[in-house]
């Protein structure tokens, strides 16, 4: 069974805080040792003298406080849970622009693009998490709603060219791999789950490109299952919860894990989740599993590395820690 513990020695780097929790802890006080946060400041470490708790902050409102519990891979994985974005394809870069021209239209700025410091906070987390932050920062007179129409217009759009063969060629490309990797996985019934914190009409597009791009088939075939953040709530169609419980909440690996894959407590020492951003490995962390970093996304730049098992360049590389 997974325990509550302090779990200072694997924040490393951590910036240290007097308050947290938009003021509900206090250092010293009510058994408070001390509070960290990671380098792009989107949740916050509670340390008490046998437990840790993550205060989870919200953009739009809505935050959340979960204990962090102390996970122990202890190898021969009965399961995979794989971030999307990034981590399974390469398409970030396009989602980023999305929002870029999203913002181009709200401020009517042509030229407008974002910033490098801007990319850990419209990464990871859900369609109205980024965009309320481009508005805080770009146009604080306009309201996420109003974001939100542009946003899904754009993106209708993209994808309708992409799959007529006229938009961005290079929008969904298939991690290096990704291929290989998932077939050595299936070759030793190693059960595997896909979780984004993409909307369904975003994500699933991308994988179905990737996997036809790669000969792969059918993806709802190939993986044991897969959760995303559900459906969009625009005017005239019903929405599902999923905008103000993405990563790093961890519902989408637990839900992915408990419900689509079947795995109870005692399974977790038997499962890796593979991350390329900050919200998703704390999202893992958080779900009471190991978290395996891979490289080229935000985990450095966010300051969360210390929270990864361990960091690879290639999925392949983790081959030999899951089939140890």
């Amino acid at each position: 069974m997974l325990h509550q513990y302090n779990m200072k020695d694997e924040l490393i780097g951590f910036i240290n805080l007097e308050t947290g929790g938009d003021g509900l802890f206090q250092l010293g006080k009510d058994g408070v040792k001390e509070i960290l946060t990671p380098l792009d400041k989107k949740v916050e470490f509670i340390l008490f003298e046998d437990k840790t708790l993550c205060y989870v902050k919200s953009a739009m409102g809505y935050p959340a406080i979960y204990p962090v519990y102390k996970p122990k891979y202890e190898g021969n994985a009965k399961a995979i849970l794989m971030d999307l974005d990034g981590t399974s394809v390469h398409s970030e870069s396009f989602w980023m622009w999305i929002i870029e021209q999203t913002v181009s239209r709200l401020t009517k700025n042509a030229k407008f693009t974002l910033e490098a410091s801007d990319e850990p906070h419209v990464s990871g987390h859900s369609v109205s998490e980024h965009l309320q932050y481009c508005i805080d920062k770009y146009c604080p007179n306009k309201t996420v709603e109003e974001a939100r129409k542009h946003y899904f217009a754009i993106t209708e759009y993209e994808m309708n060219e992409i799959l007529h063969g006229r938009g961005k060629t290079d929008a969904f490309t298939p991690a290096p791999g990704l291929k290989d990797f998932l077939y050595e996985l299936k070759a030793k019934n190693i059960k595997i789950g896909l979780v984004t914190s993409g909307l369904y009409n975003k994500a699933m597009p991308e994988i179905i490109s990737a996997f036809k791009t790669l000969g792969m088939g059918e993806p709802l075939d190939f993986y044991d299952a897969i959760i995303t953040a559900g459906q969009a709530l625009v005017k005239g169609q019903v929405g599902t919860m999923g905008e103000l419980a993405p990563k790093p909440h961890p519902w989408l690996y637990s839900e992915t894990a408990r419900v689509g894959l079947g795995l109870t407590e005692e399974d977790k020492g038997h499962v890796l989740g593979f991350e390329d951003s900050s919200a998703g490995v704390v999202s893992i962390r958080l779900a009471g599993f190991s978290a395996i970093g891979i490289n080229g996304g935000n985990i450095r730049k966010s300051g969360v590395q210390s929270l990864c098992l361990k960091e690879y360049d290639n999925l392949c590389d983790a081959l030999p820690l899951i089939l140890s």
